[in-house]
């Protein structure tokens, strides 16, 4: 299931999407000295007028207090963290609406 759409139908899930609702995941990083690990949250929905900037918050903190400290891809990767979530994470909403494909 996908966070925010918890009793909604499909029918009012494309309703909002038309409305301007978009899927989205944010991005965060953590780094133990050498080690680094760049990883996606699941995915939320975002309803129209809301801001997807602010739904991110907590992926971007923990960024900004655990990605750091990497050599080298730390830096790298929070900064490419950041700049996603901070425009408002990876909008998916055109794959989580694709049809199915027959196996």
């Amino acid at each position: 299931m996908i966070a925010g759409t918890e009793g909604m139908t499909d029918a009012q899930i494309h309703e909002e999407v038309q409305k301007g609702a978009r899927f989205v995941y944010y991005l965060y990083c953590i780094s133990i000295l050498i080690m680094t690990f760049r990883r996606s949250s699941g995915v939320y929905f975002i309803p129209a007028g809301r801001s997807a900037v602010l739904k991110g918050i907590p992926w971007t903190v923990l960024t900004l207090l655990c990605g750091w400290w990497g050599v080298p891809w730390g830096p790298i990767y929070s900064i490419q963290c950041l700049a996603k979530n901070l425009s408002g994470g990876e909008d998916v909403t055109h794959r989580i609406l694709q049809p199915a494909r027959p196996a």
